[in-house]
């Protein structure tokens, strides 16, 4: 490959680059998941910019789930949030916020596919291993409220 094309390629690689957050929740780091959850984002292909273990106040849980305030599993959230340390990380790659909810799998575990993050070590709906950014929108909230 010439020059010019490698050139291309990598402006291309950095139009799509974006970043995402996933937080690794009390269940997978009670369960000692934590290095199998990360090493699937480092096998990918992701680059971590921030990585951090912290527990979760009960004011930053409602302000992190605060779209879901008026559902009625926010308080099965937000408790289950703050019950334990959580490991939060952002990741930077191509279509990194698409890409980390197909690895990611579906919310419920019992309905992720195997293979998937969920699927392989999900036990339930709350209890599910891990959360990502499902939007650009999100990412944006969920990073400040993570790392303020």
């Amino acid at each position: 490959m010439d020059k010019e094309a490698r050139q291309g390629r990598n402006q291309k690689e950095l139009e799509l680059s974006e970043q995402s957050l996933f937080i690794v929740k009390p269940d997978a780091v009670a369960r000692s998941l934590v290095g199998d959850v990360i090493s699937r984002f480092e096998r990918k292909g992701f680059k971590f910019l921030k990585l951090k273990m912290f527990t979760f106040s009960q004011a930053q849980a409602e302000n992190f789930y605060g779209v879901h305030k008026d559902k009625p599993f926010f308080g099965e959230l937000t408790s289950f949030i703050t019950s334990g340390p959580v490991v939060v990380a952002i990741i930077e790659g191509n279509n990194a916020i698409a890409t980390t909810r197909i690895m990611i799998g579906a919310t419920k575990s019992f309905e992720a596919e195997p293979g998937s993050i969920r699927g392989d070590f999900g036990l339930g709906f709350s209890e599910n291993i891990i959360h990502a950014s499902d939007s650009q929108e999100s990412y944006d909230h969920e990073s400040k409220v993570a790392f303020e």
